[in-house]
């Protein structure tokens, strides 16, 4: 059903838009996340850790929730509008493989490290996160060719 007076190809392009946005700020994000913010809680001292971890989680939490949820939102819009785009289409496993990894891999390593600093899963938190790094950073080379 068509909405009187509403562009759907300019609608489309708007959230194709917003949708290459937001994943472009996480692949900037999550590089920095990547190189910085978790190599960093290494150097945090014992004692200090549990409270550094949360104002760490608490903070990035407010950057990240938004972006992964706009993100994950205009993909759905996409699919639902029939976007096709075989370049946009190649890069949906790699969002799947995001979400996921967050949930499962992620999140559960940041619960053990609010308990306090664990060498073992630091280092499974940042050898992981290599992962989501890619596959965020190979989702928006993807989303480039959609864009023309």
């Amino acid at each position: 059903m068509r909405t009187p007076g509403v562009d759907m190809n300019e609608t489309a392009t708007l959230i194709t838009l917003a949708h290459a946005a937001s994943t472009w700020a996480l692949v900037g994000l999550i590089w920095i996340v990547q190189l910085v913010h978790y190599p960093l809680m290494a150097t945090v001292g014992t004692p200090q850790f549990p409270s550094y971890h949360a104002a760490h989680t608490r903070r990035i939490t407010w950057v990240v929730a938004p972006l992964m949820l706009a993100e994950l939102a205009t993909a759905g819009l996409l699919v639902w509008l029939g976007e096709r785009n075989p370049w946009w289409l190649l890069s949906l496993p790699l969002l799947a493989a995001n979400w996921i990894s967050t949930a499962f891999v992620q999140i559960p390593l940041h619960n053990r490290l609010a308990r306090g600093f664990d060498r073992s899963a630091h280092a499974r938190l940042v050898h992981t996160n290599w992962t989501r790094t890619a596959a965020w950073s190979l989702r928006g080379l993807l989303l480039l060719p959609a864009l023309t």
